[in-house]
């Protein structure tokens, strides 16, 4: 039987994470630990208890643990931990600052302070089986030509303070590699789910629909560069289902996984479909990223695109992610990447329904 451990709860990825797993191995789990944010307890209790009506499950199948990945320990309570010390099997580490715009203090603090301190719990475990650590492919930072998964550390510098913590916390995990059984997930920009078009924000590739809703009466409607590199983006579902049996499966001791599209389409391709898809035109003209971002240097037209001015930065790396690991270790799983162009209707269809709430929508600064 398996116990799971997990940060980032009540987050939108774990929570996702964990319904995944629950219904591919729900037989196989035997309890799930949550460590919370002493502040956001109430939500979490909230969240398990809809969870566990809506799908079937006890909410005693949960536990609530109070702490914080940024403390020794976790600032997990003695007696609650020696019990986790005894029983957790899987550790699923995705508790992160997830923003382009983040600032490196904040960063470091929880990205790469945080995974040290993680790192240093999970070696206390008596039991455990595996630690899952949900990274990024853009630990390559401003790498340019076919990225593999197997290559971490080569001298890369960064795009903003968001890839450069997540590349030193990775570097913490991977050197663990040889003392306990580590699973390395880094997904591409993720979007909505490939067959309902849920997302829970919209950025990554919705900065485009952004634009394009803004833009879409204008006579003018542009690309952004030359746009002949690969373009990144794999759904939602994809991710969490790769994911959810990478991490169980004995194949997946020991390596790490891009969750990258195996067959991506460039930027101009995408900006193609999005447009056609969304205003039924396309774009046409061709606007340099200098004068993109010379223009989304302005807090006014950052926030009336609903873009970060980071996004850009995206348009002029010509790199490509290698995922032969992945295909080849989810062969016979079922598991496959969809084609992102049969995805564009209900993400699409989502978008129109949403893209009014403010909510769902990154806050630009």
């Amino acid at each position: 039987m398996q116990t799971y451990f997990f940060t980032g709860y009540p987050g939108f990825l774990a929570s996702s994470l964990i319904k995944q797993l629950i219904t591919d191995h729900q037989k196989e789990i035997k309890h799930v630990y949550l460590l919370v944010l002493p502040h956001l307890i109430d939500q979490a209790e909230e969240k398990i208890t809809h969870f566990a009506k809506a799908n079937n499950v006890s909410a005693d199948l949960f536990t609530i643990v109070p702490g914080d990945i940024t403390k020794p320990g976790l600032a997990i309570q003695e007696g609650m931990d020696l019990q986790l010390e005894k029983t957790v099997t899987h550790v699923f580490h995705l508790a992160a600052i997830y923003d382009l715009a983040v600032e490196k203090e904040a960063a470091y603090h929880v990205n790469v302070n945080g995974t040290k301190q993680v790192n240093d719990w999970v070696e206390t475990l008596d039991q455990l089986d595996r630690y899952i650590y949900f990274s990024t492919a853009y630990v390559a930072g401003t790498r340019e030509g076919r990225i593999y998964e197997d290559e971490l550390i080569k001298g890369q510098s960064f795009k903003n303070h968001y890839e450069e913590t997540k590349y030193h916390a990775e570097v913490l995990v991977d050197n663990l590699k040889e003392k306990i059984p580590i699973t390395i997930i880094r997904p591409g920009v993720v979007k909505g789910d490939s067959k309902t078009g849920e997302t829970i924000k919209f950025d990554g590739l919705y900065f485009m629909l952004n634009f394009f809703d803004r833009v879409g009466a204008l006579p003018i409607i542009p690309y952004f560069g030359a746009g002949d590199m690969d373009g990144n983006f794999v759904p939602a579902d994809y991710v969490l289902e790769a994911t959810s049996y990478l991490a169980i499966a004995a194949v997946g001791n020991g390596k790490t996984y891009h969750l990258a599209d195996p067959n991506p389409y460039t930027m101009k391709e995408l900006s193609t479909m999005l447009s056609e898809t969304y205003l039924n035109r396309k774009p046409n003209i061709t606007l340099p990223v200098s004068l993109a971002k010379l223009s989304l240097s302005s807090s006014f037209a950052r926030k009336w695109l609903q873009i970060e001015k980071e996004v850009l930065d995206y348009y002029i790396i010509d790199n490509s992610y290698d995922c032969s690991v992945t295909v080849a270790d989810l062969d016979g799983s079922g598991i496959v990447c969809p084609d992102l162009k049969d995805t564009l209707e209900p993400m699409i269809a989502f978008y129109r329904k949403y893209k009014d709430d403010k909510t769902k929508h990154i806050h630009i600064v």
